[in-house]
């Protein structure tokens, strides 16, 4: 039973390489097609040569009584001619190597980087909150842009040595036919040595890959913008760079005691190889010494020794190179093969527009698989179009895990969300979240252009469009660009030259901007206004009423003082709604809500 699992195994193994082979051949036939042509004509070429230095010397022996040396020396001089023009036609095909595999394996690291950027997007969120994802992420990112190709080159290395041996075992066969076993005899150490290091370096790169992910966050934070403030001001940078450093020499100390190992096993096998090679030649000197050879044939024997111990050599090598591509494909596959849980269903209905009812959460609960605890427990409310909804809650009440459910990056544990009565899961998840415009607590700082960070809110439009200077008016975008150096068309952020940045409070206003440019029929901010003065956040809801005539609205703040224009607040505690009503109603009900709202005022009286 274990016997058949472990052959199953070996097949499945296997089948990594012709997919790898797929994804090399769609990325670029005519490059791939170019680089086997060359490699094939690169394993024939030296047989032809081999072959015109023995007709060349034997020519020469022959002649060297010949009374007519004119003669002798033109006829030596054709077989030159020619050895010379195999010679050229070899660097041609070395050139066009060179440029065929740089061009070509720039196409397949673009290729594979860019099936890798597309399955990043396409996974779940839920990826994102679990290291493994992380791991395999790194894992895949460090095989994609070389392994396939190196596939290519070790099948057509293969082939090319294939050819080339089979030439060289007929000239070595008709001096003697035990010198083919020698020869494979003297290869086979040095296979043996790769295989068994490819998997020892497999299993200690997978072992290793939290830690360098540790060392590469470090190093990040040392050279980022982001934590260069904290790590003056705290004097951490010594702290982190040692940190760095002790990670970065454990994996030294432990891939060089292995790289020596195998390095002191290759030696072995080499040194094995080197001896029986030199004994085969042993035998051919001999022959010759005692005229059963003749020069050329001894020079032909010789060649043909060498070049084929390479061919066997070069053949075993990329076999055992292809069982290490093979094991290391499979880190290329656990992340190409991570399937999405959030689904498409296979017959999907339209988005109601306008929505009539509205939204509706029935008994919604919700729990994150890293963690036992309930994000949501039993959450029942609604939203009607044009109406205003707001969450009010301490942080880790469950707000913004209620929008992510909104917006489909997670489904419910239990219950449902529907619009206008058809359970969320019916959309299609794209259809879905055009209708819902977002801007998160965490909102994204895109280092484009002012324009384009606005635009980027709904690209449907034209990078131009007038609605972009729409919205960024009403978010008070407007006068932040306006004062930029290139206006609209500054780029924002420090990350590439001439950036300009801004203030948490002035990003903030380039996202509500981006929120308020897309044509949804759902509008979320999440703590909007968190960064702005009072006066700046007074403005924008003195506008956000208008702006939301036809939208339904949720809004999560913890300024008590915001969501007083809400219809409905919702109070969140522990995942739970506790209460709910207008500011008026929860402030004669004297619960969780009033205590809030008469803390936050006591420090404006």
């Amino acid at each position: 039973m274990q016997a058949g699992k472990t052959i199953k195994q070996k097949i499945q193994q296997t089948s990594r390489l012709l997919p790898a082979l797929r994804l090399v051949w769609q990325s670029s036939p005519r490059w791939t097609m170019a680089r086997v042509v060359l490699l094939t004509i690169q394993g024939i070429l030296p047989v032809i040569s081999i072959y015109l230095t023995k007709l060349i010397i034997d020519a020469v022996a022959a002649n060297l009584t010949n009374a007519d040396k004119a003669a002798a020396f033109y006829q030596v001089l054709f077989l030159i001619a020619i050895a010379g023009f195999i010679t050229v036609i070899n660097a041609l095909c070395n050139s066009l190597t060179e440029l065929v595999t740089t061009a070509h394996s720039q196409r397949v690291t673009d290729y594979m980087q860019g099936i890798i950027n597309t399955k990043s997007v396409a996974a779940d969120l839920e990826y994102y909150e679990n290291a493994r994802y992380y791991d395999a992420l790194q894992r895949a990112q460090q095989e994609a842009p070389y392994r396939p190709p190196q596939i290519l080159n070790r099948l057509a290395q293969v082939g090319q040595n294939a050819v080339s041996l089979i030439a060289m075992i007929g000239l070595l066969l008709s001096l003697h036919w035990g010198i083919i076993g020698i020869l494979f005899v003297g290869a086979l150490p040095a296979m043996v040595v790769r295989v068994k290091y490819s998997r020892i370096m497999y299993d200690w790169q997978r072992k290793w890959t939290p830690p360098q992910r540790q060392a590469m966050y470090l190093g990040w934070m040392l050279t980022s913008d982001q934590f260069a403030k904290e790590i003056r001001l705290f004097d951490l940078g010594e702290l982190f760079s040692q940190w760095y450093l002790r990670i970065r020499r454990q994996i030294y100390k432990e891939s060089l005691a292995i790289f020596t190992k195998r390095s002191l096993a290759n030696f072995a096998a080499e040194a094995t190889a080197g001896i029986l090679i030199f004994g085969v030649y042993a035998f051919i000197v001999y022959q010759a010494i005692h005229g059963i050879l003749r020069l050329g044939d001894l020079v032909l024997y010789h060649q043909a020794l060498q070049r084929g111990q390479n061919n066997i050599k070069g053949l075993l090598t990329s076999a055992s190179s292809l069982y290490e591509d093979n094991l290391f494909l499979a880190n290329l596959y656990e992340f190409l093969d991570l399937k999405p849980k959030l689904l498409d269903p296979s017959n999907p209905l339209p988005v109601p527009k306008p929505m009539d009812r509205g939204i509706v959460f029935d008994r919604v609960s919700f729990q994150y698989s890293t963690t036992t605890r309930q994000a949501l427990k039993d959450i029942n409310l609604k939203i009607k179009p044009g109406e205003v909804v707001a969450l009010v809650g301490e942080n880790g009440s469950g707000k913004t895990t209620l929008i992510k459910l909104l917006c489909r990056l997670y489904d419910p544990t239990a219950g449902k969300i529907a619009i206008d009565g058809i359970d969320l899961r019916n959309f299609k998840i794209a259809e879905l979240r055009r209708e819902i415009s977002v801007i998160f607590q965490d909102y994204a700082k895109y280092n484009f252009t002012a324009q384009e960070n606005i635009w980027l809110g709904n690209t449907e439009l034209a990078p131009e469009a007038e609605a972009i200077f729409s919205a960024a008016r009403s978010s008070g975008a407007d006068d932040v660009i306006t004062k930029l150096p290139q206006g609209y068309q500054t780029i924002l952020g420090k990350l590439f030259d001439q950036g300009e940045e801004l203030s948490i409070g002035q990003w903030q206003k380039i996202a509500l901007a981006r929120a308020f440019l897309r044509d949804s029929q759902v509008i979320v901010l999440d703590e909007p206004t968190s960064a702005m003065d009072p006066k700046a956040e007074y403005e924008v809801f003195e506008q956000f009423r208008q702006l939301i005539k036809h939208q339904a609205a949720i809004l999560i703040s913890h300024r008590l003082s915001t969501v007083k224009m809400a219809d409905r607040i919702y109070v969140m505690d522990n995942g739970s709604i506790t209460e709910s009503g207008s500011h008026e109603e929860l402030m004669q009900l004297g619960g969780l809500y009033a205590n809030l709202f008469e803390t936050q005022a006591q420090n404006y009286r």
